[in-house]
């Protein structure tokens, strides 16, 4: 009944957001993923990811087959487009494949499958398509943005940054200075955050072939999370990026062409108009969210995962200020705003008690203390940098310390190994 439930709110939420996109002209979430299953994907590797998702709960048979019959239908599409002389010049040539496959998974548990046998089933497809659908919904979720916000904030939070000194116009000099190769490798990191999210939650979803069922948390709720509610912020604190309000992305809309060589002194802050096509979706960085929440989930893996969480986590935050996408505070109020929904749904697998309440309360009370800072104080941080940037990151560290004291209460303890006791001997 729950994930029946959660079924229907999800398709009512889609299908809401379809309807709006077609409002202003464009193609909503459902079209298109949709036309995904023929025409060139957007990205491949993300269907691919999806797929490797689905399959955690089949035998190693079974993955097999499906991703044989995954990559032997991207061929046919292939040689297909290949004989009607048709060039991919936007998105993917392969992934379509795989999009079939995970549908024609939810199709047999359906028609194949009984009582729990189909509901581990539909429970993987569903992953698969949430995850491949959550990418879409984000795209709609753009465009209403820069639909309905004429108006953005980004004086006042580039005001607010300077008590961190501005990090982004110095990652972005930095960024230019290493030349095409580390663009090239950041943006990568950037892109396929989705697919490492995926590696992570492989990891912890290893099991569930073999134990008939998923564990109670895992990456994939996090983040599915993290991308539903975001959004909602974008709309209370529209932001269009340095890049944009202060430099060459603008065009025309900028303040001036200053990033990332000089930083923007306002001493009296005000709201700015933008055009009607660039995202505001800075304000909190969903991406140093999500990379906070691969680098949290990878830290009970191997070696190797942890360190690929936290190269991952490292490479996006020097993505996300390198390229002018994010301010620094949008950085600090990313990390917050993922321990708290971590914390969230942490208490909510385990069942709620007073040590999860306090954490999210703590969480969620900084995470507003922080956006009002930036809206209500930014000339006050601005004037008293020595004093606002140490509270912010003391701010944020309080939520780090508290959220990992009581994760690690939360832990189960290993019980001592129970001695024998000794025993006479005959003699």
């Amino acid at each position: 009944m729950l994930w029946a439930g959660a079924t229907l709110v999800a398709l009512a939420f889609l299908i809401a957001l379809e309807i709006a996109a077609r409002r202003y002209g464009m193609p909503g979430p459902l079209t298109n993923q949709a036309r995904e299953a023929v025409f060139p994907p957007k990205s491949g590797f993300l269907l691919y990811a999806g797929l490797a998702l689905t399959v955690v709960v089949l035998t190693w048979r079974e993955r097999l087959v499906a991703f044989g019959t995954a990559l032997g239908i991207d061929l046919v599409i292939l040689v297909v487009r290949a004989a009607a002389g048709i060039r991919v010049t936007e998105g993917h040539p392969f992934g379509n494949g795989a999009l079939l496959v995970v549908v024609g998974c939810a199709v047999f548990a359906v028609v194949r499958r009984t009582g729990g046998e189909r509901v581990l089933l539909l429970k993987g497809a569903g992953l698969a398509l949430l995850l491949v659908a959550g990418r879409k919904t984000g795209d709609a979720w753009l465009l209403i943005t820069a639909k309905t916000r004429p108006l953005v904030l980004d004086q006042y939070v580039t005001t607010a940054d300077q008590a961190l000194g501005n990090p982004s116009w110095f990652v972005g000099r930095l960024v230019r200075a290493s030349g095409p190769v580390g663009a090239h490798i950041l943006d990568y990191v950037y892109v396929q955050l989705a697919v490492a999210a995926v590696v992570v939650a492989l990891y912890q979803l290893r099991h569930v072939a073999a134990e008939r069922r998923f564990p109670r948390h895992h990456l994939v709720r996090t983040f599915l999370t993290i991308g539903l509610l975001g959004p909602g912020i974008y709309m209370v604190f529209p932001l269009v990026g340095p890049l944009f309000a202060f430099g060459p992305g603008g065009g025309p809309w900028a303040a001036a062409d200053l990033w990332p060589d000089t930083v923007p002194v306002f001493t009296t802050p005000a709201v700015m108009p933008f055009d009607g096509i660039t995202p505001r979706n800075c304000m909190p960085s969903l991406h140093t969210a999500w990379a906070t929440a691969i680098f949290i989930h990878s830290r009970n893996g191997p070696r190797l995962l942890r360190y690929a969480g936290t190269f991952w986590l490292v490479a996006t935050l020097g993505a996300t200020l390198g390229f002018g996408y994010h301010y620094g505070v949008d950085l600090v109020a990313g990390v917050v705003f993922t321990l708290t929904i971590e914390a969230a749904l942490r208490s909510s697998a385990r069942g709620w008690d007073h040590s999860g309440t306090r954490l999210v309360v703590h969480g969620a009370a900084v995470f507003t203390a922080l956006l009002l800072s930036y809206r209500f104080l930014p000339v006050e941080m601005a004037r008293y940098p020595w004093l606002a940037g140490p509270l912010l990151i003391l701010a944020m560290a309080s939520v780090i310390l508290h959220y990992f004291r009581t994760t690690n209460l939360w832990q189960p303890k290993a019980k001592p190994a129970v001695r024998p006791e000794p025993q006479p001997e005959l003699v």
